[in-house]
């Protein structure tokens, strides 16, 4: 018998199963005190690809000696019915809230499976694909010549998450982020480096707790000086000193995940999504 402070979920969907995913982890997330196992399954757009689904839930069922949640966005009503006969708590997305605007709306949905991650129906699909290029070209300081085209430039020190939050921001939203690394050397004076200083009005800084700073460098450099929490202090102060002394906005991003740190800095900053 599977403890009560654990279950597990099933994402499904006739597509690449991102929306259940991402609705489902929303309303997961509101039960802190539970652990889930998530399963994704996603093209199940076949009534045997369904049948088999229902054994692989039952049999989960039967080990755990709980009922699975089930999170679909499964658009075939034959196809939902049949996952609906599985031993679980079966959540459908599309009765649960198309069927609630349908009546809202007074109008018919088009029932086609894939419509939220669709690149026919998705004029903004390119414009995601030029900026996830955009950042990688542009990371980790790589390039600075290409600044006036972006829209955002993070800095940061090493590892303080400006790689990842570029790539979310720009596959998210379609925005143009490059980032810059932020090396002792450019601690002497505690001013942006000349390559960052024209484009001032689009740098956001990112800074991290120092002790979580050197377990993550530690992780990648494990004992070096570059990894040591004298180290991570000496260029956690310098940084927020700088972005002081500049007047750079920034935020904390020790407990922020990915998603978080995006956010904040598009609500702060200003910037309007291109991609939805």
């Amino acid at each position: 018998m599977t403890d009560n402070l654990k279950r597990t979920v099933f994402f499904v969907s006739d597509g690449t199963g991102i929306t259940a995913e991402t609705l489902g982890r929303s309303l997961l997330a509101q039960f802190e005190s539970m652990t889930f196992e998530e399963v994704t399954v996603p093209f199940v757009d076949t009534l045997e690809k369904a049948a088999h689904l229902v054994r692989e839930i039952n049999k989960v069922a039967e080990i755990e000696g709980s009922r699975p949640i089930i999170i679909d966005t499964i658009v075939d009503k034959s196809i939902r019915s049949e996952i609906a006969q599985a031993n679980g708590y079966m959540m459908d997305v599309f009765e649960t809230f198309v069927d609630r605007l349908q009546d809202e709306l007074c109008s018919k949905p088009v029932n086609a499976v894939g419509k939220s991650h669709s690149i026919i129906n998705n004029a903004t699909y390119n414009v995601r694909i030029d900026a996830v290029h955009f950042a990688l070209d542009n990371d980790d300081g790589a390039k600075t010549r290409y600044y006036d085209k972006a829209d955002l430039i993070l800095v940061g020190v090493s590892r303080s998450g400006k790689t990842p939050t570029s790539l979310y921001m720009a596959l998210q939203f379609g925005i143009f982020v490059a980032n810059y690394p932020l090396t002792e050397d450019d601690f002497d004076d505690l001013r942006l480096p000349a390559s960052l200083r024209e484009h001032k009005r689009k740098i956001f800084g990112l800074t991290i707790d120092p002790q979580r700073l050197s377990a993550i460098r530690n992780e990648r450099r494990a004992n070096s000086t570059y990894a040591s929490l004298n180290q991570c202090q000496m260029e956690t102060r310098a940084v927020e000193a700088m972005f002081n002394r500049e007047g750079v906005p920034y935020i904390q991003t020790t407990h922020l995940s990915i998603e978080e740190i995006s956010t904040r800095i598009m609500a702060q900053v200003g910037i309007k999504r291109r991609a939805v």
